[in-house]
């Protein structure tokens, strides 16, 4: 028996969430794996993150270890390196190639990489849409269909937000992978496993943007948008 609420256009998002299990198993299993992998150098991820800041001029960037897994992040406000355990401990190539990469979204900040200072101008409104989009799309259809086109709106922020994170996800990949061989942290022949660390990383930006327009699509067709504008 079919719930009688079913909503046939959450098929339509379907794809995205099946490419966004694929990529948390992706980004997991490639962490472990390498995670198992210890660098010639011995090096471990915080020594690594502390000396590319240092040749970058960044001495002011502070390392923190935080807890979790994963959780690993820069913040552009406090000017800090925020690296879980297994990563600001590690030696291993998963771990340099994480703190490289956190160490690259430093360097984008100090040098004003223009898709990241995008994405920063976007944060406030793009959180707002994350939690107020639906709400009001929703009461729209019930009350007022300005409610619908301005939860539209708001969640189309929310999706722009999500695009311009991909050339600041995938830069800062490519800047980790060029610093660590750069500097000698990691031989040519360790740069192929951290590389697939970072794409792995990557593919998780890469799913939640196919899921947010589907989502976007899905809300169109909901609200009888795109139906209007063929008449």
């Amino acid at each position: 028996m079919f719930f009688p609420y079913f909503d046939p256009t959450l098929i339509i998002v379907l794809p995205g969430l099946l490419l966004a299990i694929y990529a948390q198993f992706k980004v997991k299993s490639a962490f472990y794996r390498y995670s198992r992998v210890p660098s010639e150098r011995g090096l471990t991820g915080a020594q690594a993150a502390s000396e590319i800041l240092r040749s970058q001029g960044l001495d002011y960037v502070d390392i923190e270890m935080i807890d979790g897994e994963l959780t690993d992040h820069y913040d552009p406000r406090d000017k800090v390196l925020r690296l879980s355990p297994q990563v600001y401990r590690g030696t291993s190539l998963a771990s340099l190639g994480v703190a490289a990469h956190e160490a690259g979204h430093a360097l984008q900040h100090a040098t004003g990489y223009t898709p990241l200072n995008i994405r920063n101008g976007l944060v406030p409104i793009a959180n707002l849409g994350s939690t107020l989009a639906f709400p009001l799309f929703f009461l729209g259809l019930f009350f007022s269909f300005t409610l619908v086109k301005l939860g539209l709106w708001l969640f189309a922020f929310a999706v722009l937000f999500q695009l311009v994170t991909l050339p600041v996800e995938f830069n800062a990949s490519k800047r980790a992978v060029a610093l660590l061989e750069g500097n000698g942290f990691i031989t040519r022949t360790e740069v192929d496993g951290t590389q697939k660390v970072l794409k792995a990383a990557a593919l998780t930006y890469v799913a939640a943007l196919l899921v947010s327009l589907l989502q976007l699509l899905r809300l169109l067709i909901i609200s009888g948008v795109l139906r209007n504008s063929d008449n």
